[in-house]
């Protein structure tokens, strides 16, 4: 197995090491390469992570020259690791919230479960509650994750933790340049798994719900959503 590690940033510069340092330290099974993603950031994120390629080995950064979207630059990093070689993919939110502890552990579970697309969920076993998420966001992804279960028939609590471990099926199949720029890139991902038969799963992990920076528009987003659904639900996502 060659296992590469992506992470998408945009003005990050004040997470990212510790991110970095706690990817390292997990010693996921089979990795080769972490690549940083740098979407266009109008902070010192690329320096940072400049100076992190320069004292981490396996560390590569790729700068995107204007931002693209959440989805864009994890499109490159997708790309830039298929490019490299790798057969399994993770892609790790930036903002600490998602334990990079348990990547091992994840890509573990994806390969004993034989599954495609593996997702790491917060809400899962209590994870978001006990990291300290606000009770009107759980109440929302809650609500939203009944719509989604519904429409694609999957036993998911969560269908937006950014967490997703990609197997060789899923890196093959699914058409990454096709889907969405912004942040429902990987529910579009999870929609085309579904569309072409792959097998979708998750995982509980434990979360933090900290002073993190986030770029979300709800009422925006949410229009996303329902636009994906109802695409889905109209055949968009099957080859």
């Amino acid at each position: 197995m060659k296992l590469a590690v992506v992470v998408p940033v945009y003005n990050a510069a004040r997470h990212l090491p510790d991110v970095v340092r706690r990817i390292a330290a997990a010693r996921p099974p089979g990795v080769f390469r972490t690549l940083i993603v740098d979407d266009g950031s109008s902070d010192d994120t690329a320096q940072v992570a400049r100076e992190l390629a320069l004292s981490g080995e396996g560390l590569e950064l790729v700068v995107r020259p204007q931002s693209g979207g959440h989805g864009a630059a994890t499109k490159t990093g997708l790309e830039t690791a298929r490019t490299l070689g790798a057969d399994h993919v993770a892609c790790i939110p930036c903002d600490g919230q998602s334990s990079p502890e348990t990547l091992p552990g994840l890509v573990d579970s994806l390969k004993s479960r034989k599954l495609d697309l593996l997702q790491g969920s917060r809400l899962a076993g209590g994870g978001a509650l006990a990291g300290g998420m606000p009770l009107c966001e759980f109440a929302g992804r809650w609500a939203l994750g009944r719509l989604e279960r519904r429409v694609f028939g999957l036993a998911l609590t969560d269908f937006h933790s950014g967490y997703l471990i990609y197997g060789p099926s899923a890196l093959a199949q699914i058409p990454f340049a096709q889907l969405s720029n912004s942040f429902d890139f990987e529910l579009e991902v999870i929609a085309s798994a579904c569309g072409r038969g792959l097998a979708v799963g998750e995982v509980p992990i434990p979360g933090h719900h900290g002073h993190e920076i986030t770029h979300l528009d709800p009422l925006h987003d949410g229009l996303r959503v329902l636009r994906v659904l109802w695409r889905y639900h109209r055949g968009r996502y099957r080859p």
